[in-house]
């Protein structure tokens, strides 16, 4: 996986997202041919209030901790089942034709439930338009570009979340929550280094 989809992957996680990354669609073609028409980056889906919840040992719930409120830069709706199409790049945040191609996007939406084949047309028309689309079933689906840095010129067709910012969410996370997250293994990668290195610093980001 390549390392910015990783950190963007372990970002949405903690923000309640279930993740899908590198999603191939495959299109047809002439003479009964398949092909690959483009992988997208990270796709995701967040139920209402999603959290991350810390159970009490052995007891009624009274006392469980939830940890972190959605990151106010994601935009979460609040009452509504959000999905993310994005699109990460290592340099400027921005959609490729592949992202916003109607076909893809018909696909991606009918693979993953957001509305059904006979509405996917009128729904991707309005998220190519307008970044976003509340789709038949009442989801809302949006597109998202990770970069290092925003196009000179932002887009009013998707919403932009820089990697640096998705670095010190991460690195905030941790140091805020090192009390619970000393006593877990992680096997996401780059969410893991990050504990890793926090934790050779004896608990802090500079360890001088």
């Amino acid at each position: 996986m390549d390392n910015a989809v990783a950190l963007v992957q372990a970002y949405l996680r903690l923000n309640g997202y279930f993740t899908v990354t590198e999603f191939p669609v495959i299109e047809a073609v002439r003479h009964g041919g398949h092909r690959t028409a483009t992988d997208i980056d990270v796709l995701a889906f967040r139920f209402p209030r999603a959290g991350r919840l810390v159970p009490r040992a052995r007891g009624s719930g009274a006392r469980d901790k939830v940890i972190a409120a959605p990151d106010p830069a994601l935009g979460v709706p609040p009452d509504t089942p959000d999905m993310l199409i994005g699109e990460v790049k290592e340099n400027r945040a921005e959609l490729n034709a592949a992202a916003t191609d109607p076909a893809v996007l018909r696909a991606v939406l009918v693979r993953f439930g957001c509305c059904h084949p006979d509405h996917a047309g009128s729904s991707v028309q309005s998220l190519v338009r307008n970044g976003k689309v509340e789709t038949s079933p009442g989801h809302v689906a949006r597109l998202v570009a990770f970069g290092s840095h925003a196009p000179e010129a932002r887009s009013p067709h998707y919403s932009i979340v820089l990697l640096e910012h998705v670095v010190t969410y991460l690195k905030e996370y941790v140091a805020d929550n090192w009390d619970v997250l000393r006593h877990a293994e992680f096997k996401d990668p780059a969410f893991g280094f990050l504990v890793t290195l926090f934790k050779s610093g004896h608990g802090r980001w500079d360890s001088n």
